[in-house]
């Protein structure tokens, strides 16, 4: 399950449990936002397509943090005129790991593929959980 969203000017085609870099956004990092610009939701065997946008449609997105782009070199010249000005520019950016694609009220992302997005954090924990026990085991 897939959907294209616009978000400061700019498409973006997301799917659940990507990562997502877009224009800096005016929010706290951990916060979970809602992007209501969808224009389409597409899938194995279904398509909405909005004009412009789908109706009760949503993405769910939590903020991961602040990031910068890499440097452009912005350089203006002209020939035999001694004119020659350079710049850099780093885009400001904010981090989205996108949570869950919303039709509705429902999730339209299957069971399987959110499953397969929360182990890797659950086996993160467990190893923490682990790695203590066994150090407490071996101070005693």
């Amino acid at each position: 399950m897939y959907a294209i969203i616009k978000n400061g000017g700019r498409q973006y085609k997301v799917s659940a449990g990507q990562r997502l870099e877009v224009n800096r956004l005016a929010v706290e990092d951990g916060a979970q936002i809602r992007i209501g610009e969808v224009l389409l939701i597409g899938g194995a065997d279904q398509q909405m397509v909005g004009a412009p946008y789908v109706e009760n449609a949503e993405v769910l997105a939590t903020v991961i943090g602040p990031a910068r782009g890499e440097k452009l070199i912005v350089f203006k010249y002209k020939s035999k005129k001694r004119y020659r000005h350079r710049r850099g520019h780093r885009q400001e950016l904010t981090i989205l790991s996108i949570d869950d694609i919303l039709a509705n009220g429902k999730s339209l992302v299957p069971a399987e593929e959110k499953q397969k997005n929360q182990p890797e954090a659950e086996e993160t924990q467990d190893n923490n959980a682990e790695t203590e026990s066994s150090e407490s085991n071996t101070e005693e």
